[in-house]
C-alpha cells in the first residue's frame, strides 16, 4: 500500500498475515469450491470495512494479508470471516437450512503477524505457498 488508509480523526496502514486451517487440518479447499470461498471472505472482509490485500488458498490452509482499520481488533474480524464463511459453506455446501452449534468448519485458533514494512516479502511468501507445500510433499515421498 503506497497511501496511508483514513477515518475521520486518523490515518493509518494496518495490514495484518493471517492463517488459518479447517478442522482437523482436512484437505478440503479444492476447485470451484476454492474459487467461491476466496469471494466469500472478499464479501465478509468489505463488510467488517477489511480489505484483503493477497490471499491463497490451499488444500488444507488459508493464508491472506488483511488490510483492518485500527477500530477493530484483529480476533473480531478474523472471528467473523472465519464464523460467517463457516455458516455460509454449511448452508451452500451442507444443505443445512439451520446453525447448529457442534458443526464447525474451521479449527479454533488462527495465526497474525503484523507485515509493516516487509510488504513485499509477504506478498511473495504468500504466493509460493503452493510450490513450497508440493516441494515439502514431495520430498516426503522418498522417506
Amino acid at each position: 500500500m503506497d497511501e496511508y488508509e483514513s477515518l475521520s480523526h486518523s490515518k493509518w496502514e494496518c495490514e495484518y498475515h493471517v492463517v488459518f486451517i479447517p478442522k482437523c487440518r482436512r484437505k478440503v479447499l479444492y476447485g470451484s469450491f476454492r474459487k467461491h470461498l476466496s469471494e466469500v471472505f472478499r464479501k465478509l472482509a468489505e463488510q467488517e470495512e477489511c480489505r484483503i490485500e493477497e490471499g491463497h488458498l490451499l488444500a488444507n490452509h488459508v493464508h491472506m494479508m488483511i488490510s483492518i482499520p485500527p477500530k477493530y481488533a484483529v480476533s473480531s474480524v478474523v472471528g467473523f470471516i472465519k464464523g460467517k464463511s463457516a455458516i455460509h459453506l454449511a448452508r451452500v455446501y451442507g444443505e443445512r437450512k439451520q446453525n447448529y452449534a457442534s458443526q464447525s468448519f474451521w479449527a479454533r485458533g488462527y495465526f497474525v503477524s503484523t507485515v509493516g514494512r516487509d510488504e513485499a516479502t509477504i506478498r511473495a511468501y504468500i504466493r509460493s505457498q503452493e510450490k513450497e507445500d508440493e516441494r515439502l510433499y514431495q520430498m516426503n515421498l522418498w522417506k
